[in-house]
């Protein structure tokens, strides 16, 4: 099966070329590399045009900053391969890993694949404690209504069939995408699994950008796309 990685970038000048880097030493030899640049506005753009362009399949430039569901969509629209994987450019998930997550989709048992944070026996960095809680209680209501039994599913690590992904009315630009798309999965009858995956989350200072308006938004996007389809 063609891969296609998709790399939603905004504000990633110090990192970008390392996870484009790693992504080409992973052992996916029929891959395209999409990179949508989300607006930015540190510099990233110029690295992107000078040292990313000649070496991935696309680069999107997204007139303005529009958030993390946007910049996917837009990399789906533009995606020629029958899987595609999420891949974010902060290096916290790492591209080694890609034959973990997507087992379950090569073997084909799976339309979608979660790479959970909280079920992996693998390293996983010790970080904020209420960004824990917080994403605990997004993850039980989101169980609830969609009635999966998810561990992680703001995890930024996921795997689709392209099939799938493609037939799904998309509609949240930011961190609401992660719980708007495990809904209209489920009410689309996707076979979802969940493999553990390891983690090396950021703090604020090296560039983390979820806060707790986007713990507002993913309440307000679980009620909607599971009550109000």
């Amino acid at each position: 099966m063609k891969l296609s990685v998709i790399v939603p970038c905004f504000n990633e000048r110090e990192t970008i070329a390392k996870i484009i880097d790693a992504i080409r030493a992973s052992p996916l030899p029929d891959r395209e590399i999409i990179v949508v640049d989300d607006g930015s506005t540190d510099g990233t753009t110029a690295v992107l045009k000078e040292k990313i362009a000649p070496i991935v399949d696309h680069i999107i430039y997204q007139p303005r900053n529009r958030g993390k569901g946007a910049a996917l969509r837009a990399g789906f629209a533009a995606a020629t391969g029958e899987v595609i994987v999420v891949q974010d450019a902060d290096l916290e998930y790492d591209p080694g890993e890609y034959s973990i997550l997507l087992a379950p989709i090569f073997s084909g048992e799976a339309d979608a694949v979660f790479g959970s944070r909280f079920m992996s026996g693998r390293p996983h960095r010790v970080l904020y404690f209420w960004h824990m809680v917080g994403n605990k209680f997004i993850t039980l209501l989101s169980n609830m209504l969609t009635n999966l039994n998810l561990t992680d599913v703001e995890t930024g690590y996921k795997a689709f069939r392209t099939s799938a992904i493609k037939n799904l009315d998309l509609r949240e630009d930011r961190f609401g995408f992660e719980v708007e798309i495990a809904a209209k999965l489920a009410k689309a009858r996707c076979r979802i699994y969940e493999v553990g995956v390891s983690y090396s989350g950021r703090t604020y200072e090296e560039g983390k950008k979820v806060n707790w308006k986007d713990g507002v938004r993913a309440v307000y996007a679980i009620l909607r796309y599971n009550l109000f389809p």
